[in-house]
């Protein structure tokens, strides 16, 4: 058994505990979670200064895109971004892409990330996720904007998904409102309705191809598949135009939102029942140097991802935290915290094991050090420590 004491305990469901104490048997099951009174002082008490958050669950992640670390360029908008990965992705032999994985994977797990919503495009992260490291739902992304070739393009993502080694940890999902008809959004949602995730206006761009067919992102599909050019536009913004076809859908993540708005939240609320939102804040920053809106989120449900090292310098959810905290003063830490743990659990459907510290869970502890502890905020050199 273990007592552990911090400046502040958030559990991620709770206010902060100031001075609270976590009992823990050895294996970091949790046992107790109290504030700091007579009975826990003892000489069995550790302290840390900072504050003790549970694990952390990164719900967007590429780990299959980790061997393109510092290939890609910043700050060259999506659509340059998109055109320089398929430039790329044949370049690399397969020893180096799965070498790559593992060494992302031990990354993630010193950084205190304990379950993960990822994306594959393939099989090539299998056999690392069976390892059991680390809780893995995979987001089987398909690609498809011929509506003729729907029923194709499924019958193919689920073959692959047969192939996973834990049935109900794989979704079949779409890749973003761009690449999908709506014949593919409609056959995903009535056959695998299950977790759903979805890259949702990341660019400008995407607003601009849905209102109106031009724009960047218009001219770099068309590079890539003539298709497009049948495309037709809805005089709406992307996310008032996909999403009606994704209503029953049993969970829905919207990942990035850099350019969502008040208007498009509110239809998205109005429409879909289990709707969470999801920050990738440094990607965000290191391919179209813009970031969401926060403040127009304080009120919903949101997560926190990583995206992929081919779009970010670390996979670590204390660094998109940072950059939060950097550039939105009203989100508090609290709001964060459960941001980053009991939110993305929530989706994930496994909060009965991670995302908040309570008796009988397992979740992980996190120490979070060289914090504003007067003014509970982040700062630059705030880091991380694994305690369980």
């Amino acid at each position: 058994m273990v007592k552990i004491s911090a400046n502040y305990i958030f559990t991620g469901i709770t206010p902060p505990i100031k001075n609270g104490v976590i009992t823990l048997k050895d294996d970091g099951t949790i046992i107790h979670v109290s504030e700091n009174d007579a009975e826990n002082i003892d000489n069995e008490l550790i302290f840390y200064e900072g504050v003790i958050c549970p694990g952390f669950i990164n719900t967007h992640c590429h780990l299959e895109l980790s061997y393109l670390y510092q290939k890609i360029p910043q700050h060259t908008s999506l659509p340059n971004f998109i055109k320089e990965v398929v430039l790329f992705r044949n370049n690399f032999p397969n020893e180096q892409r799965l070498k790559s994985i593992e060494i992302a994977e031990q990354q993630m797990i010193k950084n205190g990330i304990v379950a993960v919503g990822d994306i594959s495009n393939g099989n090539s992260t299998f056999n690392q996720k069976s390892k059991n490291n680390l809780y893995y739902h995979t987001f089987l992304e398909v690609f498809e904007i011929i509506p003729s070739k729907a029923r194709e393009a499924l019958n193919n993502a689920k073959l692959v998904q047969q192939n996973y080694f834990i049935p109900n940890q794989i979704s079949i999902t779409p890749h973003a409102p761009y690449s999908v008809s709506n014949e593919l959004l409609s056959l995903i949602v009535k056959e695998t309705p299950s977790l759903l995730s979805i890259h949702n206006q990341e660019t400008a761009s995407e607003n601009t191809l849905f209102k109106s067919k031009k724009g960047a992102l218009y001219e770099q599909l068309s590079a890539f598949n003539s298709a497009i050019e049948h495309w037709n536009p809805t005089n709406k913004s992307s996310l008032q135009s996909y999403l009606p076809y994704l209503k029953k859908a049993s969970r829905l993540l919207l990942v990035h939102n850099t350019y969502t708005t008040k208007q498009d939240i509110e239809f998205a609320n109005a429409n879909i029942k289990h709707l969470f939102w999801c920050f990738c804040p440094n990607a965000n920053l290191y391919i179209e140097n813009k970031l969401p809106n926060f403040s127009l989120f304080e009120n919903e449900i949101c997560t926190l991802g990583t995206d992929s090292l081919a779009s970010n310098r670390t996979l670590s959810i204390l660094d998109e935290l940072k950059t939060i905290t950097a550039n939105s003063k009203n989100i508090s830490l609290e709001k964060m915290i459960a941001w980053a743990t009991i939110n993305g659990a929530k989706f994930l459907r496994i909060e009965n094991q991670f995302g908040s510290l309570e008796q009988g869970k397992k979740p992980g502890i996190n120490l979070i050090q060289n914090i504003d502890l007067q003014e509970l905020k982040l700062l630059p050199t705030s880091a991380i420590k694994k305690l369980f």
